[in-house]
């Protein structure tokens, strides 16, 4: 690789100076990878882009100091066959890390764990510089569970606890890594090893379990993007950082299925609108597209067989509930009766109505 050199066993660095500008993203990226596994990565004003790396490795650990401008690294799968945890200890600008549906703010001081077995995002809004330690996660003797709970979790050395004795240890071992003897480079990998363990142990201890807090956030998430006819199960788990197996088991636990889930809010949300006297002369092929149908034959069909009805017979039974109470300037009090809601019209067999709609239709 142009740039790269080696500087001992399973050590290289490498520096996108030497690469001409035009290819120095594919290059970072090919680095970056070699360094931590298959990587897809984004950089900005590739011109005047640069980055340089320095991975120094021990017997169980693997250190990496990297230096670059903004830039967007993303893993979406497993990378690999790798089964490591990772560190990163942001030395000077910021960066936001997203795994396992939490994200984590870093700035300079500030670390983070994140697991390279699943998929995580990395955002670079600038220039900045990060010492990054991976090691295998068997050495932290974590079950997934507790390793779930740790990834994206941000912690610095203003903490009291393991948190105040991890960056010394660290810095000193990235600074004596290269002059010192190997018998001692193994001895400062060793006792990294260890204080990084206890700060996990410590750490999944103060953790809540985030399953409740995660759907939570992945509802809000659908909810705010009902109209975009991309909004697939990928998306919605490369966006919240975790797998797309782990999604479905999420929405599984929940009685649904991810897409059952988006298409019944898409269905609430397009009925609710047919409802509405102001949106009356809205085609109704533009209303499905408005909440992310396709198709206006594909929206007809499922809306027809969720609520018993058409859109069209939705629409006029909607309608004319209002009627009555076209042009008042308030509604019924004192023993009359309210207008009725117009999600609420219609046969008296159909098996709901869009305000009803949550847990959605298998179908």
């Amino acid at each position: 690789m142009a740039g790269d050199r080696l500087t001992g066993s399973g050590a290289f660095a490498f520096s996108t100076l030497a690469v001409p500008p035009h290819a120095r993203s594919a290059a970072w990226q090919a680095a970056l990878s070699r360094a931590f596994g298959h990587l897809r990565v984004t950089v900005k004003s590739a011109g005047t882009w640069s980055g340089t790396l320095r991975a120094e490795h021990f017997e169980s650990l693997r250190i990496v100091t990297e230096e670059s401008g903004p830039a967007e690294v993303v893993r979406s799968g497993a990378a690999d066959g790798r089964d490591q945890l990772m560190l990163r200890h942001q030395l000077d600008g910021s960066a936001l890390l997203l795994q396992d549906g939490r994200s984590a703010r870093l700035v300079p001081g500030g670390l983070a764990f994140y697991d390279a077995s699943r998929p995580f995002r990395l955002v670079l809004g600038g220039d900045q510089r990060a010492r990054v330690l991976t090691l295998p996660r068997a050495l932290l003797r974590l079950r997934e569970t507790q390793l779930r709970r740790l990834t994206a979790t941000t912690l610095d050395d203003t903490e009291d606890g393991p948190e105040a004795l991890l960056l010394p240890l660290l810095s000193g071992l990235a600074e004596e890594a290269v002059a010192a003897p190997d018998d001692r480079r193994e001895q400062l990998a060793r006792a990294a090893a260890d204080v990084i363990a206890v700060l996990a142990l410590h750490r999944v201890a103060e953790q809540p379990a985030p399953t409740a807090a995660l759907l939570s956030r992945i509802e809000a998430f659908i909810e705010s993007r009902l109209g975009d006819p991309d909004l697939t199960p990928q998306y919605i788990a490369d966006q919240h950082g975790i797998s797309l197996r782990y999604l479905h088991l999420l929405f599984q636990r929940q009685g649904m299925t991810v897409n059952s889930r988006v298409r019944a809010r898409r269905l609430a949300a397009a009925g609710e609108e047919l409802a509405r006297p102001e949106a009356a002369r809205r085609a109704v092929g533009a209303v499905a597209a408005r909440w992310g149908f396709t198709s206006s034959a594909h929206f007809s069909r499922v809306f027809r067989e969720a609520y018993g009805m058409s859109p069209v017979q939705w629409r006029r039974d909607a309608l004319a509930a209002w009627k009555p109470y076209a042009g008042a300037s308030t509604l019924p009090t004192h023993g009359g009766t309210p207008p009725p809601d117009p999600r609420l019209v219609g046969p008296a067999d159909r098996r709901s109505h869009p305000g009803e709609v949550f847990q959605g239709t298998t179908r």
